[in-house]
């Protein structure tokens, strides 16, 4: 098992953390945010995102708090900071906007009003059809396996229903559907173990991450001219 936080939440860094684009991704967060020295007024936290599926491929980030945002948060304390954070990030390479490199380039990332709703008063990173979060459902069980060896993952997690616009019910209700209809899942109140039915898809969601990971080079690669 994964060692949890207060609030029972897995670290960031023993988990992987999917994109909707199919990567699977760890990220360190270097607490706390600290104000900017240059002068703005913005808060800063650095960070480093992991493609959890190569051996050395990452990229560093300077999270740049705005005011705005700023004044809709509890606090800068990881319970009320981090899951708006990590989503920010997965957003920001499911748009394509990180590169991922063997060295070191720090790249800085806006965490500003584009991700919250005034009106709604809520975190907004777009929201997921159906059919994306049940195979989002399948990729998360299947790398978080895979990849840090858990045989039981999260599935009711509320930083995953933030990214996706839906709620932890909704994403245990999915997970249900993939059991009933597929036999890929095997659930236990908010977890999920993967089945051999789930396991014999491995090539599917290998060529996805390997597509989605070919896709963004080939994109900063343009951008490099």
């Amino acid at each position: 098992m994964t060692k949890l936080e207060t609030g029972g939440s897995p670290t960031s860094e023993k988990k992987i953390w999917m994109t909707l684009t199919g990567l699977p991704l760890t990220i360190r967060l270097d607490w706390p945010f600290h104000k900017s020295t240059s002068g703005a007024d913005f808060w800063v936290l650095h960070g480093d995102i992991r493609l959890a599926n190569s051996a050395d491929l990452h990229a560093l980030v300077a999270v740049n708090l705005s005011a705005t945002v700023r004044e809709v948060m509890p606090s800068l304390e990881p319970k009320d900071a981090e899951a708006p954070v990590i989503n920010a990030l997965r957003k920001e390479v499911d748009r394509r906007q990180i590169e991922f490199l063997k060295s070191g380039k720090l790249l800085p990332i806006a965490f500003s009003s584009r991700h919250y709703d005034f009106k709604r008063q809520k975190w907004v990173f777009g929201k997921a059809s159906g059919e994306a979060i049940a195979e989002f459902v399948e990729r998360k069980v299947y790398w978080q396996t895979k990849l840090i060896g858990e045989k039981r993952v999260w599935i009711a997690d509320p930083t995953e229903a933030q990214y996706l616009e839906t709620t932890s019910a909704h994403l245990l209700e999915i997970a249900a559907r993939l059991v009933a209809a597929l036999g890929l899942l095997r659930i236990e109140a908010e977890w999920a173990e993967p089945t051999q039915g789930l396991l014999s898809h491995a090539e599917r969601f290998e060529s996805a991450t390997r597509q989605a990971a070919e896709e963004l080079e080939k994109k900063h690669a343009f951008e490099r001219g």
